[in-house]
C-alpha cells in the first residue's frame, strides 16, 4: 500500500502526527505517490506550508494546465466552479460576492440564536437515557441548523444534506457507490429550491445569490450550484469537527478541562488550541504546480499536486513551543487550521463563534461531561478532513 493509499485509512489518522514529525525533520516536501508521470506530494513544515498556500503559481484550477477539458453535466460543474477550486480573478469575484455575509460583524449579531439552538439541543440530549453521541446529538445538528438559516434551506430538509455532505467529502476516500445518485439527488433539491426562491425570495442568502445570478454579472448559472454545495458543506462539515476535536481533546486532558470549567474566560483560547491541536481539516485542498521549479530541494513538474499538511504545520515544534502538549492557555496560537492567504477560510468568524457557543453550553449544563466508559473513539477514514466517527459521552 501506498503512502498517497495509506492516508485514507483510519489507522493513518492514529499515527498520524507522529509520521509527520519524522517528515519535518527528514523528508518536508514528501513524494506520496507517482502515478504516469505525475508525482503528487506532501508538504509538512509551518514555514513551507504557508509558503504553498499564498504562492500563486500553485494553482487551485487544474484547467488552466487541461484546457481541452468537455464541458460536463451539472454534477460535475457544481465542483469545477467551485470558488475554494478557483484562481483570481474568478476566486476574487466569488469571494467579494458571498463575504458580506461572514465578515467578524455579520456573525457576531447570530450568537443570540446560535446559543438557544445550543441550549435546546443539550436539553433534548439530558432527556436521553444512558451515553449519547455528542456528534449526532449536537456537534453535527448545530452548525447544520445555522447554516441552513442563514442560506434559507427549510428545517425539513437539513437532515437530507448530512447524507449527501458526507458522500460528497466521503468521495476524497476513492470510490464511493452512493457519490453520483447522491450527487444527483442534491442537485435535483437545489432546482427546486432556486425555483421556489426565484418566484418567493426571502431574506436569505440564497435568495440574495439567486438574484445576483439573473442579473448576470457577479455569479453564473453553475457558479451558483457550486457556491451553495460549498456553503452548506464547508459552513458545517468542518465545524462539526472543531467542537467534537475539542471536546474530545478536553475529555482527554482532564487537568485542562477542569481548568476551563474554572475559568470560562479561557474559551476562546481553548478553542484556539483545538483548531491546532486536532486540526478539523488535515490536509488543504489539492494545488497543481504551474511550472516547473525546485521547491525547497525537490524539483516540481509541472502538473503534480501538492498538499499541504495543516495537521502537521499546526504540530511544527519549530513554530509551537511544547507542540504536542494540549495547552487552552497557550499565549501566542498563530496556527494554519484555516489555511493561508487569499484562500484563508470565509467562515472561520462563523465556526470560532459555533465552537465558542457550543463548549460554553457545554460547560456549563453538563459539567460532568467525560468520556463513555470502555469507549474509544476512532477518527473517520477521510483524507482532507480529521473527524471522529462518534464521540460517546456521559453528561
Amino acid at each position: 500500500m501506498t503512502t498517497k493509499e495509506k492516508v485514507f485509512q483510519s489507522q493513518f489518522k492514529e499515527g498520524a502526527y507522529p509520521f509527520y514529525e519524522d517528515l519535518r525533520a527528514n523528508d518536508p516536501i514528501f513524494k506520496m505517490s507517482e502515478v504516469h508521470n505525475q508525482t503528487t506530494w506532501m508538504v509538512t513544515r509551518f514555514k513551507d506550508v504557508k509558503e504553498l498556500l499564498k504562492t500563486p503559481s500553485f494553482l487551485k484550477d487544474f484547467s488552466k494546465l487541461y484546457q481541452n477539458q468537455d464541458e460536463g453535466n451539472v454534477e460535475q460543474n457544481i465542483f469545477s466552479n467551485m470558488m475554494l477550486d478557483l484562481d483570481p480573478p474568478d476566486h476574487s469575484r466569488l469571494r467579494k460576492l458571498v463575504a458580506p455575509y461572514f465578515n467578524p460583524k455579520t456573525i457576531a449579531r447570530l450568537e443570540p440564536r446560535i446559543d438557544e439552538i445550543a441550549k435546546d439541543l443539550i436539553h433534548e440530549m439530558k432527556e436521553k437515557q444512558g451515553p449519547v453521541d455528542l456528534i449526532d446529538e449536537f456537534a453535527f445538528p448545530l452548525p447544520i441548523i445555522v447554516i441552513s438559516e442563514l442560506l434559507g434551506v427549510p428545517p425539513e430538509d437539513r437532515h437530507s444534506f448530512r447524507k449527501w455532505s458526507n458522500s460528497i467529502v466521503s468521495a476524497s476516500e476513492g470510490d464511493h457507490p452512493q457519490f453520483s445518485q447522491d450527487v444527483k439527488d442534491f442537485v435535483s433539491y437545489l432546482d427546486e429550491l432556486f425555483e421556489r426562491r426565484r418566484h418567493d425570495p426571502k431574506d436569505d442568502l440564497i435568495s440574495n445569490l439567486i438574484q445576483a445570478e439573473e442579473e448576470g454579472e457577479q455569479l453564473n448559472h453553475n457558479e451558483l450550484y457550486s457556491m451553495v454545495v460549498l456553503l452548506i458543506i464547508a459552513g458545517h462539515e468542518t465545524t462539526v469537527n472543531l467542537i467534537a476535536n475539542t471536546m474530545y481533546a478536553l475529555m482527554q486532558h482532564p487537568s485542562q478541562f477542569n481548568q476551563l470549567k474554572e475559568d470560562h474566560s479561557l474559551i476562546e483560547s481553548a478553542i484556539e488550541e483545538g483548531l491546532r491541536f486536532y486540526s478539523p481539516v488535515d490536509f488543504s485542498t489539492a494545488r497543481w504546480v504551474e511550472d516547473d521549479r525546485d521547491f525547497h530541494g525537490k524539483t516540481l513538474k509541472r502538473g503534480d499536486v501538492i498538499f499541504a499538511s495543516l495537521s502537521s504545520a499546526n504540530r511544527d515544534e519549530e513554530k509551537f513551543e511544547q507542540a504536542n502538549h494540549f495547552d487552552l492557555t497557550r499565549a501566542t496560537n498563530q496556527h494554519v487550521a484555516f489555511g493561508f492567504g487569499i484562500h484563508f477560510c470565509l467562515g472561520a468568524p462563523l465556526a470560532r463563534l459555533e465552537g465558542k457557543v457550543a463548549i460554553q453550553n457545554l460547560i456549563t449544563s453538563c459539567p460532568n461531561l467525560d468520556l463513555a466508559p470502555n469507549t474509544t473513539p476512532t477518527w473517520r477514514k477521510m483524507f482532507l478532513l480529521r473527524g471522529l466517527e462518534k464521540l460517546q459521552v456521559t453528561l
